[in-house]
């Protein structure tokens, strides 16, 4: 099994109502994320579904540009992402506490 089907297996396994083009999105930004390149396929699926879901299912990006930091804005979203991570089945949330240190590279702007 390559990288790319390992991530779409564990992406399937997190999220598994996620619709195929979501599904695609979420794979590339896995595997194109330096930060991402070498964590654990499971730990890249879920760190990409996450930023993917922040920035094209919130307005996290907008609240950025209106000059709230990362942690406020994130805070902002959360109930909207966890909704998002909800309705494609994924019986995982995000905390406030949570953090990551390979979310950093996974969640630049798409």
């Amino acid at each position: 099994m390559n990288r790319r089907e390992a991530v779409a297996a564990a992406l399937a396994q997190v999220a598994p109502r996620l619709p195929e083009f979501e599904t695609e999105a979420v794979i590339d930004r896995a595997l194109a994320s330096p930060g991402l390149r070498n964590a654990r396929p499971d730990n890249a699926a879920w760190l990409a579904l996450v930023a993917y879901a922040r920035h094209v299912f919130t307005e996290y990006d907008d609240l950025l540009a209106d000059g709230y930091d990362r942690d406020s804005a994130r805070h902002f979203i959360r109930d909207d992402l966890n909704a998002a991570l909800a309705a494609w089945g994924s019986r995982r949330r995000v905390s406030e506490e949570e953090t990551a240190p390979d979310e950093e590279e996974a969640d630049e702007a798409p």
